[in-house]
């Protein structure tokens, strides 16, 4: 009995050790492995693709939404547009969303009263037409937004928490980037009182070039509400020419 626990002892501190072994406060080799993942995202020149969005509500209702996608890189620069199709309530609603050396500028067009609004800082944590994707989580992934705290390097995936100052949302981060690729394919999301409050999941990933995956699939749960809302990809085309008034006002407002 005596040798049955101190083998047992002998494992628990084994797996101690190695759990901590896996946690690394180094916040440059984290920045490095995220800014490949950023690297490998930006390497297209342009990409463009059906959307279908499906929101679901807690008692288990859903809502479905077509969108039309057009996005560009160049440089440090991106710039994306959305425009909704269906239903007709929301057709000819745009989102658009320039970032350009290193400031972010996000509008939304509403036909119904024909005016562009300006997203503000106080309104970066509302909800993208009633989905559970904020303008925040629309907007990109920089690596110069975020503070880096550690990571931990598992079998299939590397963990990275980061935190990001300007966010009224989060205090942090945590995301699963696939060690083979450097796919993203989780974030979790948390509040000041380190609870997780929201899950992005990508699935059905996608090899679009020699160095890019892309998931076919994103599922955001607001893990509060018990709500979730799906965007699938369909006709996707990567370095297609996309006339550069679509990220304009101009293009904004005509839509598709």
């Amino acid at each position: 009995m005596k040798k049955v626990l101190i083998l047992l002892l002998l494992t628990l501190f084994a797996a101690t050790q190695a759990h901590s072994q896996e946690r690394i406060t180094d916040e440059e080799r984290a920045r490095a492995i995220f800014e490949e993942v950023d690297d490998r995202r930006s390497s297209i020149d342009s990409e463009s693709a059906i959307m279908e969005m499906v929101i679901t509500d807690p008692r288990g209702r859903t809502r479905s939404r077509t969108m039309q996608s057009w996005n560009q890189f160049d440089g440090d620069n991106s710039y994306s547009l959305i425009v909704f199709s269906d239903p007709g309530n929301v057709r000819g609603t745009g989102f658009l969303s320039v970032n350009e050396n290193g400031s972010t500028t996000q509008r939304l067009y509403l036909p119904s009263v024909g005016r562009i609004q300006t997203i503000g800082s106080s309104e970066r944590g509302d909800r993208f037409m009633g989905s559970d994707f904020t303008y925040e989580d629309l907007g990109d992934q920089d690596p110069d937004d975020y503070d880096f705290e550690w990571l931990e390097e598992h079998d299939e995936y590397y963990l990275l928490r980061a935190s990001k100052p300007d966010s009224d949302q989060y205090a942090y981060l945590e995301f699963e980037i696939i060690k083979s690729t450097y796919a993203l394919q989780k974030i979790h999301y948390f509040d000041e009182n380190d609870s997780q409050i929201k899950r992005l999941e990508a699935e059905n990933l996608e090899q679009v070039t020699d160095r890019l995956w892309s998931p076919a699939k994103m599922t955001m749960f607001d893990l509060r509400e018990d709500r979730k809302t799906e965007i699938r990809w369909s006709e996707r085309e990567i370095n297609v020419s996309i006339e550069d008034w679509r990220f304009t006002e101009r293009g904004l407002r005509r839509g598709i």
